[in-house]
């Protein structure tokens, strides 16, 4: 499900960028009229919409949900403790034993009598199966 909204986006996004670069050749071009004289300039905000309507997108398909999913991953490592099962960005698994805050670091088990020290930032994952005994 995921992956169909995301590629849905990125489809909306490149239509929308597409529809912005016709207009802006057409607005550049005028149509092929000559200026006539007396004729008013463009309204500011009429010449800067296609701007602002690429930001507004771009951060509505964009920033927002990658902010949303920092936020989740932040929290997620603040609630970590002792016997937590985690996977880290590198790949290893294991259990943590220990957590020595005033470092931000964990102690993971990743064998039986082997441990190893991890930075809090490098858990990418709490492993939702319950850790061995």
């Amino acid at each position: 499900m995921e992956k169909i909204k995301r590629e849905w986006g990125v489809g909306l996004l490149l239509g929308v960028f597409g529809v912005l670069l016709f207009t802006g050749k057409v607005f550049a071009f005028g149509g092929g009229q000559p200026a006539q004289e007396g004729a008013e300039a463009p309204n500011m905000l009429v010449t800067m919409f296609p701007f602002i309507l690429m930001f507004v997108i771009l951060y509505l398909l964009i920033i927002r949900p990658q902010q949303k999913k920092q936020r989740d991953h932040q929290r997620m490592v603040d609630d970590l403790k002792k016997g937590d099962r985690v996977v880290t960005s590198g790949g290893v698994h294991g259990t943590i034993t220990g957590i020595k805050e005033q470092e931000g670091v964990l102690v993971v088990q990743v064998a039986k009598e082997v441990q190893i020290e991890v930075s809090r930032g490098s858990i990418s994952r709490v492993d939702e199966r319950k850790a061995k005994k």
